[in-house]
């Protein structure tokens, strides 16, 4: 029990500094360790009996997913013994994919719907019941309508540990009539910073759109109705190193970002607004499944084509864009990008070594 409380407490620590003083954009991997911390600290019933000794600085929210975390671990361990096999996986249906992660009570199921809410006691998030390497995972969204400004709703990818990647869509809420706007980031080896923002040639809280991200050995490609927005070209032959050997989960969440989302944190959320609701459906996973006990360097090679098993992402096909995708591209670049890391010399006063590269591309 000592143990258990010495760790909370330094939950408690890391959670106030991460929070409340770290880069906004670490706020979510902040939420991410305080899971792991939560499953080492709290085992089984010890839950119960802590809970009630947690300083009174930890938020609602906090404790939400500490409750969560315990039942959370206990399923993934659970599950373990029944994933043994690597295949293949599609379908449209929440719950055979995944499963909430946080504010169970923040979720609603209509049908074939599912919408996550936010409001001012918690957001909410999922993710996959595995772990996949290579393929193309898309979900169709409808974002938070009227004012949804200092909100965020993420779609992203992501491995575990220090060095871990991450492919990410985040979608910054705006005020009323202002346009929504999509950040992506790339994280390889545990280094993010590599920002594009752009604004979106529909409105995107109308109607549910498609959001995907496609990954194989030679490129990440993020895509909007089957438009890519961005793209993240293997370039390991010139020292860059490209992620290709963990294998990432699915996740999607909401949450109030108010201090970095909205107009560099000026517009702050209007909880009288609230609940924010953003809609999800069309869950598609159609990737290489990873088993827990798998080593990383095996799920590489079953995941990769060889001899007689050939994988579609592998095809010739997807080692590029095609003449379209690339003036797609384009398009959307001149047309909808506000924000561009490559350009930004005041953050980069060196050209970072892979926007040199993928300038000569396009």
């Amino acid at each position: 029990m000592e143990n258990c409380i010495l760790k909370l407490n330094l939950l408690n620590k890391f959670i106030l500094s991460g929070v409340l003083e770290r880069k906004p954009q670490e706020r979510v991997r902040c939420y991410k360790k305080a899971l792991c911390f939560a499953s080492e600290a709290l085992q089984g019933r010890e839950l119960q009996s802590s809970v009630v000794k947690l300083p009174p600085s930890f938020s609602v929210e906090l404790l939400q997913l500490l409750s969560m975390a315990v039942s959370v671990f206990k399923m993934l361990g659970f599950f373990v013994g029944f994933s043994l096999i690597v295949g293949l996986v599609s379908s449209a249906k929440f719950d055979e994919l995944f499963q909430p992660s946080w504010a169970l009570d923040h979720f609603a199921y209509e049908g074939e719907l599912l919408r996550l809410r936010l409001d001012n006691y918690s957001g909410a998030g999922f993710q996959s019941k595995s772990k996949y390497m290579f393929g193309k995972v898309t979900v169709q969204i409808k974002l938070v309508e009227g004012d949804s400004a200092g909100t965020v709703t993420a779609f992203y990818m992501s491995s575990e540990g220090p060095n871990h990647n991450e492919f990410d869509f985040e979608f910054l809420g705006n005020t009323t009539g202002e346009p929504y706007l999509v950040q992506t980031n790339v994280y390889v080896n545990g280094v993010g910073n590599k920002e594009q923002r752009l604004n979106l040639w529909f409105d995107p809280t109308k109607d549910f759109h498609s959001y995907s991200i496609l990954w194989n050995q030679r490129q990440v490609v993020f895509l909007v109705d089957d438009t890519p927005i961005r793209l993240h070209t293997n370039m390991e032959n010139k020292g860059i190193p490209f992620p290709k050997d963990q294998a990432m989960g699915v996740y999607s969440s909401i949450w109030n970002a108010d201090d970095w989302a909205t107009q560099g944190g000026r517009v702050k959320t209007e909880w009288s607004h609230a609940p924010f609701v953003a809609s999800y459906k069309g869950f598609e996973i159609d990737a290489c499944e990873c088993p827990v006990s798998v080593a990383a360097a095996d799920n590489a090679k079953k995941c990769s084509s060889s001899g007689e098993k050939r994988y579609w992402w592998d095809e010739p096909t997807l080692s590029e864009l095609n003449t379209h995708q690339s003036h797609q591209l384009l398009w959307v670049k001149a047309n909808h990008m506000v924000y561009d890391y490559c350009s930004d010399t005041a953050r980069f006063p060196v050209t970072p070594l892979e926007c040199l590269h993928h300038s000569h591309h396009h």
